[in-house]
């Protein structure tokens, strides 16, 4: 049940980004909560073959070219999710920033 809780707010949490950051743009409360569950697959699935993959740019820039992994990842969840849109590099890359500091946020709040 906790779980559903997190998938919601995380979804609301999009909303409210959505309200701060141009760029990107979400149709509902339906896209947030499906986006939420799906950025949280890509996050599974596809984030560490992503980093994997960009390992050696990762270490020379300092670990900063993980902020442009979180945008992809971003991006990617925008191409899955019907209603909800990024229009720009530039709202994917402070969409989930933003996301990932809310989402960080809510795991404090909901943990054990």
């Amino acid at each position: 049940m906790r779980w559903l809780l997190s998938f919601c707010l995380n979804g609301l949490a999009l909303l409210l980004i959505d309200l701060i950051v141009p760029g990107f743009r979400i149709a509902g409360i339906g896209p947030a909560v499906l986006a939420a569950f799906v950025l949280g697959l890509v996050n599974t699935f596809v984030r560490p073959v992503l980093l994997f993959l960009t390992l050696p740019l990762t270490v020379i820039t300092l670990g900063l070219f993980i902020f442009v992994i979180n945008a992809i990842t971003f991006t990617i969840t925008a191409w899955l999710v019907p209603g909800f849109h990024v229009y720009s590099f530039g709202g994917a890359f402070w969409g989930a920033l933003l996301t990932s500091v809310a989402g960080w946020v809510i795991n404090i709040l909901f943990k054990n």
